[in-house]
């Protein structure tokens, strides 16, 4: 393994690291969780952290690094929309933000700003821009970010994944 960079284990959903450099990450840039020692990723967290050439994947069972196209076969698994949902947390962890997984909110991310000692700023909904939208989807979404006290931000990926945003808040007239 390059000296330089950290190991993060695969073994079945679960990805850590439990490397004193995973630890000052998690600490500095909130990237995972810290849970009993160790470093939890999302599959975002981790490709961005081998994308970004601070860590490295093995799979914990063959001790074997994973290369990049392996790693996207086996993340891909967890979403259809892997790709466009990437591309959304890419971007905004390159801007500087925080990002976390929002499945308590019902969105694919929340988003903090530069620190998690605050409330998380955005909910984000990733959307393919060839994607048709379902309004009563998208009305209900705004309903559940208004009652959790955040905006929604929409994530329009292009078919060469660049990425535009829309805030969307409430108005009382």
């Amino acid at each position: 393994m390059n000296q330089s960079k950290f190991p993060i284990y695969l073994t079945g959903d679960r990805i850590f690291s439990n490397s004193g450099k995973a630890i000052e990450l998690q600490n500095s840039k909130n990237l995972g969780e810290k849970i009993q020692g160790k470093v939890i990723y999302s599959i975002f967290e981790a490709l961005y952290l081998v994308e970004t050439g601070k860590s490295e994947i093995f799979n914990i069972k063959t001790n074997k690094r994973l290369k990049e196209e392996q790693i996207l076969n086996a993340f891909s698994k967890h979403s259809k929309e892997f790709q466009v949902q990437y591309a959304v947390f890419k971007k905004l962890r390159q801007k500087g933000y925080v990002v976390k997984t929002g499945s308590k909110f019902g969105s694919e991310f929340r988003v903090y700003d530069n620190s998690m000692n605050k409330h998380a700023k955005w909910l984000i909904y990733p959307v393919k821009q060839s994607e048709k939208s379902n309004w009563n989807d998208f009305i209900s979404k705004n309903r559940i970010a208004h009652g959790a006290g955040k905006k929604i931000l929409l994530a329009i990926v292009d078919s060469e994944e660049n990425v535009i945003f829309y805030e969307i808040d409430w108005i009382k007239i």
